[in-house]
């Protein structure tokens, strides 16, 4: 009988653990992706980072900043060189150039300088396609540590920062990976090397809580900088996130994108209160193009529409509206 059990239990046995090695291998290769994916980034865009010397009058300051276009444009937070006297970027290798201002724009923390110097560039990427939990790399020089390089995890979306103009930067990227004061200006890129962000903030008092202005905004003004040194803009008075629309509704309505622009208030007073928009409906289209988000809407806000009629297409309910809106110019 006893032999019988051993034959039986020999004939069915349990899961097999795998063995100490397999699991050290499997952590190993998962580590040494991580670390490929780190190098690779830092090795691709390191190069074009630069660190941003600045004289204004209430004393110095630094930050950080990154060539975008082969002409030597470099893209940096407006913070870091507002108001500035005398503007110096130093490359990684230590060489240092002088450098103008070509426009800021405090209502997104960004500006655009330029130099004479020759560091490759890196492009702007996209935001758009995002996803929380993904791998994120920062790049800049924090309290003077030049070409530092920090990693994290995109921690959230969609996220509002004020900027030192009052105004509210919609569409930030939150992140854990390590920012401190001279990081700002600094490119956030992701595992292929693309830049998806600009970094621009942390929260006092906070740990692993830090903040970039998405790429797809940051390509828009410092477009808008580059041609006029300034972003023009007009305004319908209305705060908002982006929220999934209802597949049905979608459909029924033959919607444009699957998200829409969630009116969280519309100011009393403002042109969006003058055409009966009201808290809570969803903006899908503006003026003919799809909005499905607040960088949409802000995109379409130009100097050119001030004083123009524009149709906004708005979900209220369980129905698809149409109203008149005429944008106002931006005094402020």
């Amino acid at each position: 009988m006893g032999s019988l059990d051993f034959l039986a239990a020999d004939a069915f046995p349990g899961p097999i653990s795998p063995e100490p090695n397999a699991l050290q291998n499997s952590d190993l290769q998962v580590l040494d992706a991580y670390s490929r994916a780190v190098v690779g980034a830092a090795q691709r865009v390191g190069p074009a980072v630069m660190h941003i010397e600045v004289q204004q009058r209430r004393g110095n300051g630094a930050g950080s900043g990154f060539v975008f276009t082969p002409d030597g444009f470099i893209l940096t937070n407006s913070q870091a060189v507002h108001g500035a006297s005398e503007v110096r970027v130093a490359t990684p290798a230590g060489e240092r150039f002088p450098a103008e201002v070509v426009g800021d724009d405090p209502d997104t923390d960004l500006a655009v300088i330029r130099s004479a110097q020759g560091a490759p560039s890196v492009p702007l990427g996209s935001s758009r396609q995002l996803v929380v939990g993904q791998l994120v790399i920062a790049i800049g020089n924090p309290l003077g540590f030049q070409h530092t390089v920090t990693a994290g995890v995109v921690s959230a979306l969609g996220r509002t920062m004020r900027s030192r103009s009052g105004r509210l930067i919609d569409g930030v990227i939150q992140t854990d990976a390590a920012l401190n004061p001279g990081n700002s200006g600094g490119p956030l890129v992701d595992s292929q090397g693309q830049v998806i962000g600009v970094n621009t903030a942390t929260i006092m008092g906070a740990q692993g809580i830090c903040l970039a202005i998405g790429a797809d905004t940051a390509e828009f003004v410092a477009s808008r900088l580059i041609r006029d040194g300034r972003v023009r803009r007009s305004y319908i008075g209305v705060m908002g996130q982006a929220v999934a629309l209802h597949r049905r509704r979608v459909r029924y309505y033959d919607l444009p994108a699957p998200t829409g622009l969630l009116l969280l208030n519309v100011v009393p007073g403002s042109p969006a209160q003058c055409a009966e928009l009201r808290d809570h409906d969803i903006i899908v289209r503006f003026a003919g193009s799809t909005v499905a988000n607040v960088d949409d809407l802000h995109r379409l806000l130009t100097e050119e529409r001030s004083g123009m009629a524009c149709e906004v297409e708005a979900v209220r309910g369980t129905e698809l509206l149409k109203f008149a809106v005429t944008p106002q110019p931006r005094t402020e």
